[in-house]
């Protein structure tokens, strides 16, 4: 039983994923949403590993992959205020709303569920 719903809700995860990545918007979607998991993990897991436990290496690794998020976030950012004709003011807003913990949430809730 509790691998046929596991296997039913995989199923739907990918579903809806695949229809996300149709198209821009979906797409920063996804980058937004993971994105800001890896903000949350380096700043409550990884920042303390290193500062309090003096493991470093927790930073370097997840530092790299939230940089390379964050890089894609506002290059998917530009394409999809130059397509769908954002004003510069929600631009500035959404990518403002990634550089605060929790804020692509937000984002993704107000301004990018169009």
């Amino acid at each position: 039983m509790y691998l046929y719903i596991k296997d039913v809700l995989f199923s739907f995860l990918l579903l809806m994923i695949s229809d996300l990545v149709k198209s821009a918007l979906g797409r920063l979607r996804i980058v937004a949403f993971i994105e800001g998991i890896s903000y949350l993990v380096l700043l409550g897991i990884a920042m303390p590993l290193k500062y309090l436990a003096g493991i470093p290496q927790a930073v370097r690794v997840v530092g790299m992959a939230h940089g390379v998020l964050f890089v894609l976030f506002v290059i998917l950012l530009i394409q999809v205020a130059i397509e769908r004709n954002w004003s510069f003011k929600k631009s500035i807003y959404s990518f403002i709303s990634s550089l605060v913990p929790f804020g692509t949430f937000y984002a993704d809730a107000r301004w990018f569920r169009n």
